[in-house]
C-alpha cells in the first residue's frame, strides 16, 4: 500500500506508475506499464474523488497488513492479498475481454517482475510489521522515490541528475535518519523489521527499472500484463508459503477480512483506479498519492490501533516526503515536454504498500 504505492502492482510515478506502493509506493505497488496514452473513457466518478479513494486505500494498507498479521503468518498475509488482488482483476481482464501475453520471453520478464514488484516487498513488509508499527512501515514506503532516483543515476544513462534533485535525495535520506531517532542511537527500535521495511521500498524501483528495460513494447495493454504479473506472484507465494508455514488451523474473522481487503482492495481495486487517474489527469497529478499514504498511514495506526506517536515522526516524514517531492523535479520545459519514446519513462513511480 499501494503505499502501500500496491499491485503492485503498483506502478506510479510523475511519469509512470506501478503495482505495490503506495511511496508506496506508491504507496505501494506499483502500474509498473502503465502508460498515459490508453484510450479513455468518460468516467462515472470525479477523479478527485477516486483520487481521495486511492489515497485511503493505500493508507489504510498498513493497517490491514499489521492486523492480518495478528493471525496469520507474513507469506500467508501475502499470499492471500496477491490471490485477492489477482481475482479483482482477472475479472477486469474478463470484462474487458483481454487476451494474455503469449510470448514466453515476457512471462518470464513478468516473473521476474512479479518477485521485486508484488513477492519480495509484500513479503518483507509483512515481515516488517511483525516486529515495527504500521506508522513507521508507512513512512519507510515514502523512501521508494528516493531509492528510485539514486538507482536510476546507475542504472539509466539517460536519466542525469540535476542539483535539486541531488539536494532531494540528501534531505530524504536526512528525513529518514529522523524519523528513526538516529540522534538517541534508533533506541526502541527494531533493526531487523525497519530494514525489512526499507528493503521493501528499494525493491520497488529496482522492479520499475526492470520493467523499463524488458517490457515496453510488448504489445500487450497496461491491464494485461499487470493481471498477468500478479498472477505469477501469485504463484511465487503459493510455492514458498507451504516451505515457510502451516495452513492455519482458525480464519479469525477480522484478520481474514483484513487480507482479504487488503487484496482486493489495495491491490486489485487500487490499479484500476490507479489507471483511470494516469489516462484521465496523467501520471505526474496521479503519482502525487504517494505523499498522501504516509500521513493516513500514520493517522489509521494511531487512531485505530494506538500506536505511539513521537515528534520525530511526523516531522521526519514531512523531510522524507520534501525530499521525495524534490528527486522528482525537472525544469519546466523538461517536465512538460513529451516522450519521444513510448513506454521509455522515468522510474520514480509511487509504491504501492
Amino acid at each position: 500500500m499501494r503505499a502501500p504505492s500496491e499491485p503492485a502492482t503498483a506502478p506510479t510515478a510523475p511519469r509512470a506508475l506501478s503495482t505495490g506502493a503506495a511511496s508506496a509506493p506508491p504507496r505501494t505497488p506499483p502500474l509498473p506499464h502503465l502508460s498515459a496514452s490508453a484510450p479513455a473513457r468518460r468516467p462515472v466518478t470525479d477523479w478527485r474523488i477516486r483520487f481521495g479513494a486511492l489515497s485511503l486505500i493505500w493508507g489504510f494498507s498498513f493497517l490491514l497488513i499489521k492486523v492480518g498479521t495478528d493471525a496469520y503468518a507474513p507469506f500467508q498475509v501475502t499470499f492471500g492479498r496477491l490471490l485477492s488482488g489477482t481475482t479483482v482483476l482477472a475479472v477486469a481482464m474478463a470484462v474487458r475481454r483481454e487476451r494474455l501475453p503469449r510470448s514466453a520471453r515476457t512471462w518470464g520478464h513478468l516473473s521476474v517482475a512479479a518477485f521485486f514488484l508484488n513477492a519480495l516487498p509484500f513479503s518483507l513488509f509483512a515481515y516488517a510489521e511483525t516486529t515495527i508499527p504500521s506508522t513507521l512501515a508507512g513512512i519507510c514506503n515514502a523512501t521508494s522515490p528516493l531509492w528510485g532516483m539514486a538507482l536510476s543515476i546507475v542504472a539509466l544513462s539517460e536519466d542525469r541528475p540535476t542539483r535539486r534533485r541531488v539536494a532531494g535525495l540528501g534531505l530524504g535520506f536526512l528525513g529518514v535518519l529522523t524519523v528513526l531517532g538516529a540522534w538517541q542511537g534508533f533506541s526502541g527500535l527494531d533493526p531487523s523489521g525497519t530494514a525489512m521495511a526499507l528493503l521493501a521500498s528499494l525493491s520497488y524501483p529496482i522492479g520499475w527499472i526492470y520493467v523499463r528495460r524488458t517490457l515496453a513494447g510488448t504489445g500487450s495493454s497496461t491491464l494485461a500484463l499487470t493481471g498477468s504479473q500478479l498472477f505469477v506472484g501469485t504463484l511465487q507465494l503459493a510455492v514458498v508459503t507451504p516451505l515457510f508455514t502451516s495452513a492455519p488451523t482458525a480464519f479469525p474473522v477480522l484478520p481474514t477480512l483484513a487480507v482479504v481487503a487488503l487484496g482486493a482492495l489495495g491491490t486489485g481495486l487500487a490499479v484500476l483506479l490507479q489507471y483511470g487517474l494516469v489516462t484521465e489527469v496523467g501520471p505526474t497529478t496521479a503519482q502525487m498519492v504517494t505523499y498522501f499514504i504516509p500521513v493516513i498511514a500514520t493517522a489509521a495506526g494511531v487512531a485505530l490501533l494506538g500506536e505511539e506517536l513521537n515528534w520525530n515522526t511526523p516531522a521526519g516524514a514531512l523531510i522524507v516526503l520534501a525530499g521525495a517531492a524534490l528527486t522528482q523535479s525537472r525544469a519546466g520545459s523538461a517536465a512538460t515536454r513529451p516522450s519521444r519514446r513510448p513506454g521509455r519513462r522515468r522510474p520514480d513511480r509511487a509504491a504501492a504498500p
